[in-house]
């Protein structure tokens, strides 16, 4: 089976390797060149990342996951360093120069759009509109509203933690509140924040993505091959489970249980909030409006990208000694994450660096504050108040042992009735019978 399988995997990377030969053997001797610059310039790049991914697919290591295909996950892993490569690039021009590259993949961008405002009239039923008066709230209800829902579903399952997902959800409102002067859309409703948003949306795909959770934890994964199966029922099951993950492992993040795990806890809730954050300040500074594909390209490669970089991200802190460096899928997605908020901030340095309304810089500044309080006390104050009290504590045992052992020699030394002397063994030091000696020790 083993060679097979190695054959199997020679004859994949063969045949991926004459097809892309065959390919480029086209172009050069079939094709004419068309004059066109422009053309030819998108066509070769476009070219450049397939061949990149042709040898990604084939060659790249293996992530964590193997469903549906480890094949799959390379890709990815690929379209993860284009990615990468892309944002390094636009971050190396000038601000016109890389607004306007942007008409290379889309003519209608490069030109500046404004932002729809979420705020102004905030009545939930407005008596003034006698034709509908719940007007406001079918006006909030768009197409977000399922992405906000679909998307939370998603992140719960790459956290697979109620708590950090709430945390995150109910931070990133805040933030929205916070960041409203900068960019017009945070500025929304109080019952867009907290019904729609963190109730309606957020808490109902939290609710069924820690659902998927507990059926993925308990049900059976015995993996059968298709050819096995005798029933077509049994086939098309099969092909369904393929989707599903080959084997679970329950996210334990246990943040209070040591330092190491708490920082790097708040990290990931850094993170998270950061990447929520850049999706906004992208699309505003690179001016693509919020219903371009390119926008929900990227979420869509956030989910795919997502949950092998959490993954790797938890095994790298559960077990640090078989895991002794961070994943690769996990390695690019934080340096993706850093190359969109620095190209933010070169690109309109003057809405990132619009001062904060006084009262918000005091909230976030207490909140802060108690963050840091609490990490002190939990981890240093407290765990030297434990091991002074389990130190006292081993000391206590320590005396009492020494105690009891210098009382039961003392015991065994005092004489018995019969004017004979108790010994360690046991036994007399008079001739007794074994009767005797049997019932003593009993």
């Amino acid at each position: 089976i083993s060679l097979r399988g190695l054959y199997n995997l020679r004859a994949h990377t063969v045949t991926v390797l004459f097809i892309l030969t065959c390919a480029l053997v086209y172009v050069t001797l079939l094709e004419e060149t068309p004059q066109d610059t422009t053309y030819n310039a998108k066509r070769g790049i476009v070219a450049s990342i397939l061949v990149f991914l042709c040898f990604g697919v084939t060659q790249a290591k293996d992530g964590p996951f193997t469903r549906p295909h480890p094949a799959y996950w390379r890709f990815w892993l690929c379209v993860t360093v284009v990615y990468e490569l892309f944002l390094i690039f636009i971050l190396f021009q000038t601000v016109h120069d890389g607004r306007q590259f942007m008409k290379y993949i889309d003519p209608k961008l490069g030109v500046p759009l404004p932002e729809r405002d979420y705020g102004g009239n905030c009545l939930m039923y407005d008596p003034g509109n006698t034709t509908d008066p719940f007007h406001n709230i079918w006006d909030k209800i768009d197409g977000f509203v399922p992405a906000h829902f679909l998307g939370w579903y998603i992140k719960t399952l790459m956290i697979r933690d109620w708590w950090m997902c709430m945390i995150i959800s109910v931070m990133f409102e805040f933030l929205e509140y916070s960041l409203e002067h900068q960019l017009p859309n945070f500025s929304e409703c109080w019952w867009d924040h907290w019904i729609m948003d963190v109730l309606v949306c957020n808490g109902l795909g939290i609710y069924c993505g820690m659902k998927t959770l507990a059926w993925l934890s308990m049900k059976p994964y015995q993996w059968q091959g298709l050819w096995n199966i005798l029933t077509y029922k049994g086939k098309i099951k099969r092909i369904a489970f393929q989707f599903t993950p080959y084997s679970w492992v329950k996210f334990e993040w246990k943040p209070a249980s040591n330092l190491r795990r708490w920082l790097a806890v708040l990290g990931i809730i850094f993170m998270f909030l950061l990447a929520e954050l850049n999706t906004f300040y992208l699309k505003f500074v690179l001016w693509m409006p919020p219903e371009h594909y390119l926008v929900l390209l990227r979420l869509v490669f956030f989910v795919n990208v997502g949950g092998v970089a959490m993954r790797e991200i938890y095994d790298f802190m559960d077990d640090p000694k078989f895991h002794k460096k961070l994943g690769q899928q996990a390695w690019l997605v934080a340096a993706i994450t850093v190359t969109e908020f620095l190209i933010v901030v070169k690109y309109d340095p003057n809405t990132i660096m619009l001062p904060l309304p006084f009262f918000i810089t005091q909230c976030w500044f207490l909140g802060i504050v108690l963050i840091f309080g609490w990490t002190v006390w939990r981890f240093f104050f407290r765990l030297q108040n434990l091991t002074f009290h389990a130190m006292k504590d081993i000391t206590l045992r320590y005396k009492e042992t020494r105690q009891r052992k210098q009382e039961v020699p003392a015991d065994r030394d005092r004489p018995l009735g019969n004017g004979s002397t108790a010994t360690p063994s046991g036994r007399s030091k008079l001739n007794g019978s074994s009767e005797t000696v049997r019932q003593r020790k009993s």
